[in-house]
């Protein structure tokens, strides 16, 4: 099963689209500039597959692929390592898509640190982890180019306790290249810092909290810390560049959800290729499905099966059906999850009235994102419920991280206020444990 047209979006990161440098009828080879970074923010963008440019528009570029024919992709053509990161049009590949060689620009103060965040933050989704388990000394890699390139003296994978095997291997590693040599510096400055499985111990704040101790003020980038947070693909992509040459091309994805054959993690997914064409590839989803998500459960947005895969695709995740209930509704914002747009989108579907919005008492906006004052640790959200039945609630729908939604459920059930989350459909469907009431051992 091949898939014939690729749609390559022109805008796939944080900043300025690039601009088209092909036209229809032209044929190119996989790792092709297509789109020309412009100024800005603007990274370049490459043909994921070989074939004929049928469609150009100013959003995207569409390529009909010479099926069953597989060219080795060119090669980029930079030596410098982080010209290399540039020109391979490599952005962060877990979250907003932030141009990673502006991040490596950062040049770090004596004892800086790189980060790796492969705590795999959002439930369902397990790419980055098998990454680590099939491919661990090239992340090892990736990581001291980018202490190379930021002249960082430590270098720190944060990863889940959870997740035990990549632990194991990235542990044997480790310790393998610190027995090479007893004044191997960049060997022994590497590290792996186990976090609890709680969300959102991913946020780039709360990951440098648990690893240095310091809880940067809510506007402060990682270089406050004297680091550099860099996601666990963006890191292995950044080797991919920078030894192999090879441009940003491919995504690794996890499908799951309603879908036959279960959750399935695929690597190296050409960019451009359809949610269909993978859904298809999975089996297909089942007959019940309540929406189709890009991302995860929290955080995630609503898609149709026409979308296709860019640079920052995470997951795509058919959810269950959804509970109905029409009584009248409160959302309970938080800075962690789902915005109210989402939550209202959810609580329509749902046939809900919403009659009340509040925020979580640590949520505030900054320059148009909501942002929270320490991710993950909650005072207790008593109050907005109190405030969301007075205002004529009869049921919730949250949006906030495990600690938030714990507080939540110590008052709500006794005020017969049924709690709904917006990660409910997605995890039902996936067969998890709903995002609830922590249950110490």
């Amino acid at each position: 099963m091949e898939q014939e047209i690729y749609r390559i979006y022109l805008k796939q990161h944080i900043g300025k689209s690039a601009l088209a440098c092909v036209s229809c009828g032209d044929q190119v080879k996989t790792g092709e500039i297509i789109g020309r970074a412009n100024e800005g923010l603007s990274l370049n963008v490459h043909a994921s597959v070989s074939g004929t440019i049928s469609q150009v528009t100013e959003e995207y570029v569409e390529i009909r692929s010479l099926l069953g024919e597989k060219e080795e992709y060119m090669r980029l053509t930079e030596t410098d390592p982080l010209a290399l990161v540039q020109e391979a049009g490599l952005c962060g590949m877990g979250g907003a898509g932030f141009p990673t060689y502006i991040k490596l620009g950062t040049n770090l103060r004596q004892g800086g640190m790189v980060i790796v965040n492969a705590t795999e933050c959002e439930p369902i989704l397990g790419h980055n982890i098998q990454r680590i388990i099939a491919n661990p000394k090239e992340v090892i890699e990736g990581l001291r180019i980018a202490m190379e390139i930021t002249k960082a003296t430590k270098g720190v994978i944060a990863i889940k306790e959870k997740n035990t095997e990549a632990v194991s291997i990235l542990k044997k590693h480790l310790e393998a290249g610190k027995n090479l040599s007893s004044d191997n510096a960049i060997d022994l400055s590497l590290d792996i810092a186990i976090l609890p499985d709680l969300y959102p111990m991913g946020e780039e704040r709360a990951v440098i909290r648990e690893i240095t101790g310091k809880l940067l003020d809510i506007e402060s980038l990682p270089s406050a810390a004297n680091a550099v947070v860099i996601n666990l693909e963006t890191v292995y992509r950044i080797y991919e560049a920078v030894r192999l040459k090879k441009p940003v091309i491919t995504k690794d994805i996890t499908v799951g959800g309603s879908v036959y054959n279960g959750t399935v993690i695929y690597m190296d997914v050409p960019i451009g290729t359809q949610v269909s064409f993978l859904l298809d590839k999975t089996g297909g989803i089942k007959e019940d499905v309540g929406e189709l998500i890009m991302g995860g459960p929290f955080t995630g947005k609503r898609i149709t099966s026409e979308e296709y895969v860019s640079k920052t695709t995470g997951g795509i995740i058919a959810a269950m059906p959804f509970l109905k209930d029409k009584r009248n509704m409160g959302l309970l914002v938080c800075a962690c999850g789902a915005n109210e747009e989402r939550l209202r989108q959810i609580a329509v579907s749902m046939g809900a009235n919403v009659v009340s919005v509040e925020f979580c008492k640590q949520a505030h906006m900054v320059k148009g994102t909501l942002k929270c004052d320490n991710p993950g640790k909650c005072p207790g959200q008593s109050q907005k419920v109190l405030q969301l039945r007075k205002n004529g609630a009869q049921s919730l729908l949250i949006s906030n991280c495990t600690d938030c939604t714990n507080t939540v459920m110590s008052i709500a059930p006794q005020l017969a206020m049924p709690v709904y989350h917006c990660t409910d459909g997605a995890l039902r469907a996936a067969g998890k444990k709903l995002v609830r009431k922590i249950h110490l051992e």
